[in-house]
C-alpha cells in the first residue's frame, strides 16, 4: 500500500521478478497484482498513465478496442496486431484431457481459448469439471442456481440456454459447471445415449463457432467419455516434471476405445508441454522424452512456469487480460497460433497411438527415463 512502511509488497515483487526472469529470460519482469483499469489504460481511465502498478512486462497502451486495450496489447506484443488467424472451415471441437491432476489442464483450456478469440475467432469453453475452475478463470458465475452444463447433460436443456459471453474477451463464451455436475456421473448411467449427450447438444447449437474447447475432469468417467465422443481432437497438457507421463497410457487406450466404438474421428492432435522451468535439467529431460515418444504432435512452444499464469485465475481472468505482455501470455498466444495453423494444414490428422514400449530401446540408454511413468 502507498505510504506504508510494511515491506511485504517489495518481497512479493522480488520473488516474482526472480521467478519469471530466471525461467524465461530478460523479457519477464512483472510487478505483482492485477492491473487496474486506470493503470491498464482501460476504456474508463482516460489518458494512460505510466508507472504505478503497471507491469514492466507490458507495453504502453496503444489503442481502444471493444475487448479493451489490455487484450489488444497481447496481440501487439507479438508484433502481429490486427493480423488475426484464418478461421477453420468447420468448427474444431477439441477435448483438453489428462487424468493426472495438476498438469495445467484448465489453465491451458482457458488461455488457449482466450488466445484464439483474441485472434478473431469465436470460441466456446465447455467446463466439464465439477470444481468449475475454468468458469472461475473466465469470470463466470457458477453457483448452484446458475444454468450449467449439468442441465444440458442430465436435463436435456439446450446448450444455448446455458452459454454466457466472457466479459473481458470478445468472441469468447463459456458453458459453466456447477457443483451439481459432481453427481452427473451417477445420473448419466441410467439415461439413454449417456455417452453422446454432449455431442448432440453441440450439434444442435445454432450459433456459429470456430472452436469448442472442452475442459475435462481429472478422471476417465462418463463426463470425460462424453467429451471424447463430442470432440474430434484431443489436446493433452503434460507438465515438465518427473512422472509427467504417469497414467498417460491409460488415457491413450481410452481414446483408442472411443475411436473404435463411438467416435471414429477422434485422435490426439496436440500435446503441449506446460510448467517448463528452464533453470532445471529435469524440465529439459522431460521435454526431450515427450518429444521422442510423441513426435510431431508436440507443439514447439513450451508454456513456462509463471507467477502471472498462477495469479490470473484468482482475479477471474486469463493471463491474456491479467498481464498481456507476460511470458505466459505470449507463450499461450504462440501455442494457439501454432495449433490453429496446424489445423489448417492438416497437421496431426490420424493422431498417435499407444504402440510404444516403455521398456524399449530408448530406456536402455537412460534407466531413469520419464517413460517409466507410462502405465
Amino acid at each position: 500500500m502507498a505510504g506504508s512502511s510494511h515491506c511485504e509488497p517489495e518481497v512479493e515483487e522480488s520473488e516474482s521478478l526472480r521467478s519469471d526472469a530466471n525461467i524465461a529470460g530478460p523479457m519477464a519482469d512483472p510487478v505483482p497484482g492485477p492491473r487496474s483499469a486506470e493503470s491498464a489504460g482501460g476504456p474508463l481511465s482516460g489518458p494512460p498513465r505510466f508507472g504505478g502498478d503497471v507491469s514492466r512486462e507490458t507495453l504502453p497502451p496503444m489503442d481502444d478496442t471493444p475487448i479493451g486495450r489490455a487484450a489488444q496489447l497481447a496481440v501487439e506484443a507479438l508484433g502481429r496486431a490486427g493480423e488475426g488467424l484464418p478461421r477453420p472451415a468447420q468448427t474444431r471441437v477439441m477435448v483438453v484431457a489428462n487424468q493426472k491432476g495438476g498438469v495445467g489442464k484448465t489453465t491451458t483450456t482457458v488461455n488457449l481459448a482466450a488466445s484464439l478469440a483474441l485472434h478473431g475467432n469465436r470460441v466456446l469453453v465447455i467446463d466439464l469439471d465439477p470444481q468449475g475452475n475454468a468458469s472461475t478463470a473466465l469470470g463466470i458465475d457458477h453457483h448452484a442456481e446458475v444454468p450449467s452444463i449439468y442441465d444440458v447433460l442430465v436435463e436435456s436443456r439446450p446448450l444455448s440456454d446455458v452459454v454466457v459471453p466472457v466479459a473481458d474477451v470478445e468472441g469468447l463464451f463459456c458453458a459453466p459447471a456447477t457443483i451439481d455436475l459432481a453427481g452427473a456421473e451417477i445420473e448419466l448411467v441410467s439415461l439413454v445415449a449417456r455417452e453422446s449427450r454432449l455431442q448432440r447438444a453441440i450439434a444442435a447449437y445454432e450459433q456459429p463457432l470456430d472452436y469448442v474447447l472442452i475442459d475435462c475432469p481429472p478422471s476417465l468417467g462418463l463426463l470425460t467419455v462424453n467429451a471424447l465422443v463430442a470432440g474430434a481432437e484431443v489436446v493433452i497438457p503434460i507438465q515438465c516434471e518427473y512422472y509427467a507421463l504417469e497414467g498417460l497410457g491409460q488415457l491413450l487406450k481410452n481414446v483408442e476405445l472411443v475411436r473404435a466404438h463411438l467416435n471414429p474421428k477422434l485422435h490426439v492432435s496436440t500435446i503441449l508441454l506446460t510448467m517448463y522451468d528452464g533453470r532445471t535439467r529435469l524440465a529439459s529431460q522431460v521435454a526431450e522424452e515427450v518429444r521422442t515418444h510423441f513426435g510431431k504432435e508436440v507443439l514447439r512452444t513450451n508454456i513456462p512456469r509463471s507467477v502471472r499464469i498462477s495469479e490470473a485465475p484468482s482475479y477471474g481472468q486469463t493471463v491474456l487480460t491479467y498481464d498481456p505482455g507476460s511470458t505466459g501470455a505470449l507463450s499461450y498466444l504462440e501455442a494457439a497460433r501454432e495449433m490453429a495453423l496446424r489445423g489448417l494444414s492438416g497437421g496431426g490428422e490420424g493422431g498417435i497411438t499407444v504402440e510404444y514400449d516403455p521398456q524399449g530401446e530408448h530406456n536402455e540408454h537412460n534407466p531413469h527415463s520419464m517413460s517409466e511413468g507410462i502405465q
